[in-house]
């Protein structure tokens, strides 16, 4: 069930109400001497937060991909291919001719 923010039009109080989805929304103003209309807030609601193991892409692996990644550190896969040697202005010289 969530929670609902209202704002009386009247006396600017500001209170939050649990109730259901299915519940009529409120129309007066809960202060005892305020006889105002209240406005239901659009709200941005809760946030989720994950916390925990089984979030992640890796937590659902099979136990030789968990125990190949531990074997190699964790660190992500390198790449086996070599870096290009950078070209020196000899070289450029000579292939422009």
């Amino acid at each position: 069930m969530p929670n609902y923010d209202y704002e009386c039009r009247k006396c600017g109080k500001r209170f939050e109400v649990f109730q259901s989805m299915n519940d009529p929304k409120l129309t007066d103003c809960p202060q005892e001497q305020c006889d105002g209309e209240v406005k239901r807030l659009l709200g941005t609601g809760g946030g989720i937060i994950f916390k925990g193991s089984g979030f992640y892409q890796t937590d659902y692996r099979s136990s030789s991909y968990q125990a190949g990644a531990k074997a190699d550190g964790g660190s992500p896969a390198k790449s086996e291919a070599p870096a290009a040697a950078p070209a020196t202005p000899a070289a450029a010289a000579k292939s422009g001719d």
